[in-house]
């Protein structure tokens, strides 16, 4: 997989342990030449300002809000539209959220989702989707 799209709120912004362990990932991840991007229904405003902060601190190059885009999760456009910011085609990303509806809307684009609930569970796969070693 070449791009890696991550939810914000419930995801990113866990626990200061799960947040180091992101980093990780996301420098692992982009020392493969994946592609980062964060794909939020947040609104413009200060929570958006929030998010675009914390993508820059994790090395996140792409947000795409939905107040910007004028379209939200699980619908196909915000999935094909974070895909388009990355140069990619639906099928070579990943998708990792917390809402089992967004995870549906992503893999009816194409993509592979992967459904968060917990850090260390969805690392495994994340790992092994985008070919991480372990350590990451």
């Amino acid at each position: 997989m070449r791009g890696l799209i991550v939810d914000y709120f419930g995801v990113l912004d866990g626990t200061d342990e799960d947040r180091e362990n992101w980093r990780s990932i996301l420098t692992g991840a982009r020392a493969n030449d994946v592609r980062l991007a964060v794909l939020s229904n947040e609104p413009e405003g200060s929570g958006a300002d929030r998010v675009r902060e914390d993508a820059r601190e994790y090395g996140i190059d792409h947000v795409v809000l939905s107040g910007a885009i004028g379209v939200e999760k699980p619908e196909p456009e915000a999935f094909l539209e974070a895909a388009r910011r990355l140069e990619l085609e639906p099928r070579e990303c990943v998708m990792v959220d917390d809402a089992i509806e967004n995870i549906l809307g992503a893999v009816q684009t194409g993509m592979i989702g992967v459904f968060y609930q917990v850090f260390d569970r969805a690392a495994v796969e994340i790992r092994g989707l985008l070919g991480l070693d372990e350590a990451v």
